[in-house]
């Protein structure tokens, strides 16, 4: 309510985000039920007592397992996938049973590679399909277009206002999307994207959030008093901003370290670039003016991201990019079928196919891809060809 009277006094028009919590007990089409959400709070990094969050974990395995052609192979590490590149096909997935120690080959028609953005592009250089991506020479494509998510923000302190960081469902938020993207003119500002405002107050979690006022000391008397003053007195107003490929960010086979198994780990060559920086001080000027525009007590420090990149901050999870989709087999992975240029009957999957990362997180189109998949499968099964 805060962040929206202050949106709407500058002439913002803020909405709820959409979220994938039940606000009353539902049963869905294929007959997997959902609870209430209880605006509990903590809830946005946990498993949901209530039943009320969707995800496959609720609403898609209890129903495949239930089939007689599905089957779930627990603590299977797959080594690689089997490639003919000849034939330009692939005939099935190797991996190792991590209880028994022994390595397993599963023949497949289809393969459908959908792990993490990070481990669906090491999975194909591991198994040798497509050309890996090459930044001096500009060639190859298995890699390229890593992207991560561009964060930042303000916080604001209320001295006579009492706000609950432990009472919402866990993404509530409330946006405004006037700088989110091409929604605004980019004239003269020298850098492309943008990514939407918002604020939410549902990450109240005592132990890792702590929202002091400038000038506070980092620990003692005086750290444990301003925790216990401004605790439920502040929040945070946030950008969650767009990231563009740089051809300086990639992954790859890392030359020296290897996992357990002996295969070489991925490396990330990464760095935050000028156009990210630009956004992002753009950005959380606006939301400084917001912030201001709320009436607080006192208005925090603006934290605009700065380079280098360092992966030990936290900036969402949401990386997007190494297996691109596109038409031009010459600078994407992936068709717009997700279906591999170099092996027609293996499809990938996973925000590892976006191009770029949005202001928003990849979730809800990447949902909308994998439904499509599904029917692409289907024609694919009958009648195997490029789609």
């Amino acid at each position: 309510m805060i962040f929206a009277k202050a949106a709407e006094s500058l002439g913002y028009k803020p909405f709820p985000m959409a979220a994938a919590n039940s606000p009353s007990p539902y049963t869905n089409p294929d007959g997997m039920q959902l609870g209430q959400c209880q605006f509990c709070g903590h809830c946005e990094r946990f498993i949901c007592e209530a039943n009320a969050k969707a995800s496959p974990q609720v609403l898609l395995y209890p129903m495949l397992q239930k089939r007689k052609g599905f089957e779930l192979r627990l603590h299977s590490h797959v080594t690689r996938i089997d490639y003919d590149k000849k034939a330009r096909r692939v005939s099935g997935v190797r991996y190792i049973d991590r209880l028994s120690g022994e390595e397993y080959v599963q023949p497949a028609d289809i393969v459908i590679l959908g792990l993490f953005t990070m481990s669906n592009t090491r999975q194909l250089l591991l198994s040798g399909i497509g050309k890996p991506y090459d930044p001096r020479a500009g060639t190859g494509v298995v890699g390229k277009n890593f992207c991560h998510q561009t964060m930042s923000g303000v916080n604001v302190h209320f001295k006579d206002r009492w706000i609950n960081p432990f009472l919402a469902a866990g993404a509530s938020q409330t946006c405004i999307d006037e700088f989110n993207e091409d929604n605004f003119d980019h004239s003269g500002l020298g850098f492309f994207g943008g990514g939407y405002i918002y604020s939410n107050i549902t990450s109240g979690r005592p132990i890792t959030k702590r929202i002091v006022p400038p000038g506070t000391p980092q620990w003692g008397r005086k750290w444990k008093q301003a925790n216990a003053d401004w605790y439920a007195h502040s929040f945070n107003i946030y950008v969650h901003g767009s990231w563009y490929p740089h051809r300086e960010n990639y992954l790859d086979l890392d030359p020296t370290y290897r996992d357990a198994y002996g295969q070489p780990l991925l490396r990330m060559t990464f760095d935050i670039r000028e156009n990210e920086l630009r956004m992002s001080e753009y950005l959380t000027k606006k939301t400084v003016e917001i912030a201001r525009a709320s009436g607080a007590t006192i208005v925090g420090t603006p934290s605009p991201r700065k380079g280098p990149y360092d992966s030990r901050v936290y900036q969402t999870t949401h990386v997007t990019g190494g297996t691109i989709m596109g038409a031009d087999p010459r600078t994407s992975v992936v068709s717009p079928h997700l279906q591999h240029w170099d092996a027609q009957n293996l499809f990938v999957v996973g925000a590892s196919v976006y191009p770029f990362n949005a202001g928003y997180n990849p979730t809800g189109p990447l949902g909308a891809l994998a439904l499509k998949l599904g029917d692409d499968l289907v024609r694919y099964a009958q009648r195997p060809q490029m789609l």
